[in-house]
């Protein structure tokens, strides 16, 4: 497997329209507008499944998220890459819902992203070692179960509004 930082994937403009491809580690270092996916996993009592990263990740480590996702390569179709982040981040296979598409930037991160939804009961695995650990989170106690915790803010903003949603 390649290291990940040669990885090729696509640069976006603020319409997610491509522009050029770089690899991760040109986008990280001029924090360039990139594509990527999260992907909310939710249970059949309305619960999320919430991780928190490891501690070696480039971007928010030991920070709490509440999506599984990632970046998406170059060419790589949107639902393809959901479905390969939560093969990856937790080891289940489930049907996407699509809830939409947003733009985050900060002085960390710049990405154009798609939000899904995947119910699953699990079991889940961990095997890429991008989770330290989970828990399952009433949705209706999200927000108040989040205070106090560092939080990935990209996450915060792009999915838990959809989740907000009736």
């Amino acid at each position: 497997m390649a290291n990940e930082d040669e990885e090729i994937i696509d640069q976006v403009d603020d319409t997610g329209a491509v522009i050029g491809t770089v690899t991760r580690a040109e986008m990280r270092a001029a924090n360039l507008m990139h594509r990527s996916v999260f992907i909310a996993v939710i249970n059949d009592a309305d619960q999320i499944l919430v991780h928190r990263r490891a501690d070696w990740k480039d971007i928010w480590p030991d920070a709490w998220d509440i999506a599984v996702g990632g970046v998406v390569a170059a060419d790589e179709p949107w639902e393809v890459a959901a479905a390969r982040e939560l093969a990856e981040e937790v080891g289940v296979s489930a049907e996407l819902s699509y809830l939409g598409e947003g733009v985050y930037s900060d002085d960390h991160v710049r990405e154009f992203a798609r939000v899904y939804l995947a119910r699953s009961e699990g079991p889940f695995t961990f095997e890429d070692g991008e989770v330290a650990e989970a828990a399952w989170v009433p949705i209706a106690q999200l927000r108040d179960w989040l205070d106090g915790r560092p939080v990935c803010p990209d996450s915060i903003a792009l999915v838990l509004p959809r989740l907000d949603a009736p």
